[in-house]
């Protein structure tokens, strides 16, 4: 299995524990998180299920049955509601037949997929915390594993649930995408002859997902398979933003309006200014959607350096949905092969890389030898400054130095020339004058394929390139 190192440790010390597990998995949809759990217990599970999309209670109950009858239930009722549904289980669980994992000789249930099974005005959660609290967790070979896609429902009916389920999660394991270094790996051992440029370029489209990343053909070029992906007449990911959205939200209309609007502004926008520009819902419903979208990935939530009154701010950050608004969406035709070298092209080409690297702060940080050092990361745009300065990321650390960092995306190395250096020290003189820090700031060049050294370049005490990334 490609990467996934922590989570398989932490599932390894899940099942040689001796004592019962109730185990949450969750993460961004596509991510992989069926595929690993299933993978390392080799599908030897005393019971599996998932729900299913868009069905009412009656019909999930019904899918539910046949999952216990697989596993040897012998009642052909659909149970007539979620505690009879627990309680056929639980005796599955105590029947002698029980599967069992074959190295440990534990009971492993998985529930997959459970917020689809958590219906409207079902009482789901409610026997699901009866099953566990009244039995499970009595049960020292029992190992309970629920995960889902809709990461918000997870992390709030389960993770942080101060109710039933209170204390009861033994582990947590949030699978996040591959990063570059994985995403290489994944695509070589699928027979994928990319260079580094290429590999990159997949994780600025498909943002490490691996089901993304395994439609990619090897006897295609890169462009043929973004072609064939998204751009040709049925293309298998041609719908896949809007698809996303309804999978994970029961009103999916509203994260979307949101997402469109964060997506006009490079570096976000605070929760004020989405009200002001009234095209977002308001109230506690901006919230809860703003909070929904952070915890399935798709944006990020960041403070402005100088932590202004107006709070935090909420930028767009998932690769696809970048992509999709930018080459597909609002009717745009053409072929990729007609956006390559575009104006559009390199203009998107500086944004997706600039979140690529946002999302491998821990590499850059290995590469400037501060692993170890506690560090906050930002942005900041200048209030008082003329012209108006905008860096795009801070590294503020905890033995009194701050990286201020400038990103670059080209193909050669890239030149500073007199007038872009000027541009730097203003950034850094601004930054200095409105912050009053009193920190060192290290001018630091993340550029794919580094910088070309001449007069200009004196200033850049720190330099990242993709090979540094890839760490």
């Amino acid at each position: 299995m490609i990467g996934r190192k922590d989570e398989i440790q932490t599932l390894m010390e899940c099942i040689n524990s001796g004592r019962p597990e109730f185990v949450a998995v969750y993460g961004r949809r596509r991510v992989g998180k069926t595929y690993l759990i299933k993978e390392f217990f080799d599908d030897t599970f005393s019971f599996y299920a998932t729900g299913v999309q868009n069905v009412k209670t009656k019909q999930q109950l019904r899918i539910f049955k046949e999952s216990l009858v697989k596993y040897g239930d012998e009642i052909q009722t659909i149970p007539k509601d979620w505690f009879e549904a627990f309680l056929r289980l639980e005796n599955i669980l105590k029947s002698k037949q029980v599967a069992r994992e074959y190295k440990t000789g534990r009971r492993v249930v998985f529930l997959d997929e459970l917020p689809w099974m958590d219906t409207p005005r079902s009482d789901f959660k409610s026997a699901l915390d009866y099953f566990w609290n009244s039995w499970g967790s009595s049960q020292k070979d029992l190992v309970l594993i629920v995960c889902g896609s809709a990461t918000s429902w997870i992390v709030n009916n389960i993770v942080k649930d101060m109710g039933g389920f209170y204390n009861r999660l033994t582990r947590q394991i949030r699978l996040l995408p591959f990063n570059l270094s994985e995403c290489e790996q994944l695509l070589i051992s699928n027979g994928m002859q990319f260079t580094r440029r290429q590999v990159a370029e997949c994780a600025m489209i498909f943002g490490g997902i691996p089901y993304y990343l395994n439609y990619l053909k090897p006897q295609y070029s890169l462009a043929q398979n973004v072609e064939m992906l998204f751009f040709q007449e049925n293309a298998p990911l041609k719908n896949e933003f809007h698809n996303l959205f309804h999978a994970l939200f029961r009103n999916a209309d509203k994260y979307i309006a949101i997402v469109l609007e964060l997506s006009g502004k490079r570096y976000g926008y605070t929760r004020a200014e989405l009200i002001e520009m009234g095209k977002v819902p308001e109230g506690k419903t901006l919230s809860t959607c703003l909070e929904d979208l952070v915890q399935c990935g798709f944006i990020r939530r960041y403070h402005d350096y100088t932590k202004n009154t107006n709070g935090c701010h909420y930028q767009l950050i998932d690769a696809l949905c970048l992509f999709h608004l930018n080459f597909i969406s609002g009717g745009k035709t053409g072929t990729w092969f007609s956006f390559i070298n575009s104006p559009a092209y390199y203009t998107w080409c500086g944004l997706a890389f600039e979140k690529v690297c946002l999302l491998h702060t821990k590499q850059i940080k290995q590469a400037l030898g501060i692993s170890g050092v506690y560090s906050n990361e930002s942005s900041w745009s200048s209030r008082k400054t003329e012209p108006n300065v905008q860096i795009d990321l801070l590294i503020d650390r905890k033995d009194d130095v701050i990286n201020i960092c400038e990103i670059k995306y080209t193909n050669e190395a890239y030149s500073i020339d007199a007038a872009y250096e000027r541009e730097l020290l203003h950034k850094v003189e601004a930054f200095r004058t409105e912050t009053k820090t009193k920190k060192a700031l290290m001018l630091t060049m993340i550029s794919f394929a580094g910088i070309k050294k001449n007069a200009h370049t004196n200033q850049i005490l720190c330099e990242i390139t993709a090979e540094d990334l890839f760490g």
